[in-house]
């Protein structure tokens, strides 16, 4: 297994405690950094999903606490030491990754990996060693009986059956006020986060008298999807909806353009809120539709924006990212509650909530999220639910499909 280990100190005291003995470092009475593990996808297919709303968050939150002098911890401040692994877009990998920071690099704290699969997977080993799992990446309808078969799992994007059911509802109304036809095209990852968005998303359709007129999965990994794009061009569907993954995403997009496919509303799973989207096709991301927004009117949420642009040298996603650092926060806030590194004494913290975050008050895996947003304007806004403050109007029909830039 070639998994490439680093450790990262924000000070010299900490980067001079890299040599000594695991013993001296981490005595009952000699703890002198607080020591964050995580295995992520830095290579795979995963990679982009980490690359944007995992890792600079992980990154700049360990910068913030250590120039600030280290997590207050009673009466001390303790440094953040880091031991990061790549998990290559593999759950198999990701699973001895999460066991080595356990068992070998006896870590203070574990957070999550990137993406749906990879969460699940190492979920009953973290609950097994008594850490607590902040899932920020990943969408399941499992999500309730998890939390209730792992106590200190968290999960914090909600379920599949939340993000197709406001979809569902939000494309009635358009249905309802005549603007688009009853046919819907749907594609999905084959992989947990498509297959379960996509058995959510047919029951929600098809209660709400939707035709699906086309309904198929694609490989992970897969960015060459001109076949799909062709099969569904004949169809007639006003709307199109992909449950994919970035790879996916991105080529789902240009493929579209390239092949003439512009539906009324053109819906492509994560990756969408991604500034990599923005940036790649420029005007013709304007009235694409996808999971998660943002309200950039929100001080909390603007400030974090810039603080993010500063130290990544570019914009975190409008989904996850926004998620997570509420999560990080989160996290912060319970180990200074408790007062002690003991992991047991930070999960009662963290069960408890009540956090000040970029999200207001907050008890991870009990918040509302935007379930439906869309580019506008240069921003990915939150459209749905509706009833959230700062809700923007929806840009309809998508516009067409402008020449490559």
């Amino acid at each position: 297994m070639q998994i490439s280990a680093k450790l990262r100190f924000a000070t010299i005291a900490a980067a001079t405690a890299a040599v000594m003995s695991t013993a001296t470092l981490f005595g009952a009475n000699a703890q002198e950094t607080y020591r964050i593990g995580y295995a992520i996808s830095k290579t795979g297919p995963g990679a982009p999903g980490a690359a944007t709303s995992t890792i600079p968050n992980y990154e700049m939150w360990v910068k913030e606490i250590n120039d600030a002098g280290g997590l207050k911890v009673g009466d001390k401040q303790l440094p953040i030491e880091v031991v990061e692994y790549d998990d290559r877009s593999s759950s198999e990998e990701a699973v001895r990754a999460i066991e080595r920071l356990i068992n070998q690099d006896k870590v203070d704290f574990i957070l999550s990996p990137w993406g749906t699969g990879i969460n699940l997977a190492v979920a009953p080993i973290l609950d097994r060693a008594g850490y607590a799992h902040l899932a920020g990446t990943a969408v399941t309808d499992k999500a309730p009986q998890l939390s209730q078969r792992w106590k200190n799992s968290y999960w914090l994007l909600g379920t599949g059956e939340q993000y197709a059911v406001g979809l569902a509802e939000f494309l009635k109304g358009l249905k309802d006020e005549g603007k688009i036809n009853d046919k819907v095209a749907m594609i999905a990852v084959a992989d947990g986060f498509g297959i379960e968005l996509s058995k959510a998303g047919r029951e929600a359709l098809e209660d709400r008298d939707f035709d699906l007129v086309y309904d198929k999965t694609y490989p992970l990994g897969s960015q060459d999807l001109a076949t799909i794009v062709n099969d569904i061009k004949s169809l007639g569907a006003d709307t199109f909806v992909a449950f994919s993954y970035p790879p996916g995403t991105l080529g789902l997009t240009e493929q579209s353009r390239v092949l003439g496919f512009n539906p009324k509303v053109f819906y492509a799973g994560v990756g969408t809120a991604f500034p990599l989207y923005k940036n790649r096709f420029g005007d013709n991301a304007e009235g694409v539709v996808s999971l998660g927004g943002a309200s950039e009117d929100d001080p909390k949420i603007a400030d974090y924006i810039k603080r993010h642009i500063a130290f990544a040298e570019r914009e975190p996603d409008r989904w996850a990212s926004i998620v997570n650092w509420a999560t990080l926060q989160s996290l912060q806030q319970a180990i200074e509650r408790a007062g002690t590194t003991d992991r047991e004494a930070i999960n009662a913290e963290l069960a408890k909530g009540g956090f000040d975050t970029i999200l207001g008050t907050y008890k991870p895996g009990d918040q509302t999220f935007w379930q439906v947003g869309q580019w506008q304007g240069g921003k990915f806004v939150g459209l749905a639910p509706t009833s959230m403050e700062g809700a923007a109007e929806l840009v309809f029909p998508k516009p067409e499909w402008k020449a490559a830039q």
